[in-house]
Formats: C-alpha cells, sequence, structure tokens
C-alpha cells in the first residue's frame, strides 16, 4: 500500500529539541522527510548538523529569491549537504529559475508559489492586481515553463495548479483543527491529500506537545 508523505518542520534552532523530533517521529506508516528553513540553518550549528544526517530525506527551505546568479552560487554552495530538496520563491523570475534548475543537479528544485501566511487582502496592500488563485496558477505556470522540479502550493489551489504543473506538489498549511496561527490559508492533512497534494508540510500540530501521539493522530486522522 502506497505511504502517504510528509515533511515535518523543524522549526527550531535548539538541536536537541530536533533530535527530539527526528527521533519521536520515526514510523513504519509514513513516508517521513524533515524540513529545516532559515531559522535553523542560520543557527550556530544547524549547517552542521544537517550535513551530517544520513539516511533521511531532507527539505531545505531557503527560499532562494534573489538575482540569476545569486540564486546559483548559493545552490552551488550547499550542494554538500546532500540534500533531496530546495526551495526558491516563483516570484524570482524565470531567468533566475532557470539558472538555478540549471546548476541542481540531483537536488529537487522547488518553486515556492504564494505563501499561505498571505490572503487576497494581504497581496493588495504589497501591490497586487490579480486574486491570488489566478496569481498562484500564473506561478505555477512559470515554474513548469522553467521545468521546476517540485510545488509548494495551498492545498486550496492544488486542484487548479495541478492542470498546469505535473510534477511534485508540496503542501503547507496543515492543521488538525480550526488553529490558525500565522497561517491564512488551512486544510486538513485528510482532504489536502484528496485535492492532490504529493507530500504534507506540517510543523506545529506535530511538533508542540506530545510528539508521538500527535503522529499517531496524524496516523488515525488518514486511515
Amino acid at each position: 500500500m502506497k505511504k502517504n508523505k510528509i515533511f515535518i518542520a523543524c522549526d527550531s534552532s535548539n538541536i536537541s529539541k530536533i533530535n527530539i523530533i527526528i527521533n519521536k517521529t520515526k514510523t513504519t506508516k509514513l513516508k517521513v522527510g524533515y524540513k529545516f528553513g532559515l531559522e535553523f540553518l542560520n543557527s550556530k550549528h544547524g549547517r552542521s548538523f544537517v550535513s551530517k544526517l544520513k539516511n533521511k530525506i531532507i527539505f531545505v527551505d531557503l527560499k532562494l529569491n534573489d538575482i540569476p546568479n545569486t540564486c546559483a552560487s548559493t545552490i552551488k554552495a550547499i550542494k554538500d549537504l546532500k540534500v533531496n530538496y530546495l526551495t526558491i520563491h516563483v516570484s524570482s523570475g524565470l531567468a533566475a529559475l532557470k539558472a538555478s534548475k540549471k546548476v541542481s543537479g540531483n537536488i529537487k528544485l522547488t518553486g515556492v508559489t504564494t505563501l499561505t501566511s498571505l490572503d487576497n487582502k494581504a497581496l493588495k496592500q504589497i501591490g497586487y492586481s490579480k486574486n491570488l488563485k489566478k496569481l498562484v496558477v500564473q506561478q505555477a505556470k512559470l515554474a513548469n515553463a522553467a521545468n521546476l522540479d517540485a510545488l509548494v502550493v495551498s492545498a486550496h489551489e492544488v486542484k487548479d495548479v495541478k492542470k498546469f504543473f505535473k510534477k511534485e506538489i508540496i503542501t503547507p498549511g496543515i492543521r488538525f483543527n480550526s488553529t490558525k496561527n500565522d497561517q491564512k490559508r488551512v486544510m486538513s492533512p485528510r482532504q489536502a491529500f484528496r485535492n492532490g497534494s504529493d507530500w504534507l508540510v506540517i510543523g506545529r500540530p506535530i511538533t508542540q506537545g506530545n510528539i508521538i501521539k500527535n503522529i499517531q493522530k496524524l496516523i488515525d486522522h488518514l486511515d
């Protein structure tokens, strides 16, 4: 039977806490990877820790957003980490996406669409005139044109995006209940998978409180 796939968001700068998260989320019922973002990778020992991880699916969430040369150079600079997935903002533009893809090698270059912490009101404040769904679809088309390997998309836009982007879809903003924290576009794990997500990114609903019980709660929810 095909296993549901999740990335555990390791959002902390505390090495001991990250070790606990990894040790307590081992399960044969799910395919589990680990996402390390700016907080952990910019901490004192974060990069070294990731470089020593063995036999883990590693998702480095740098969300690159810069000129083409800087994005490509950064990818070259982290190749020693042997990561599986690396994020870049689609809004960095087609030239930056293509330059990054050209040097990414075995790393699955993953385009970030519109953050799940944003809604239509926030986009207007930034200066976008397109509504959220149309903007995300446009970003998916751009990611497809750049031949990216995966895309980070809110569960609310997955069905629309899959018409234009046929590779892996990774979905953050997953909640077991109505607690949104700093997210705006959230959805339950079961519904996100039903919508067509390949991977879910789950942080606080698993890593806060009793981690083992939280993982079991997720497994029960998906059964």
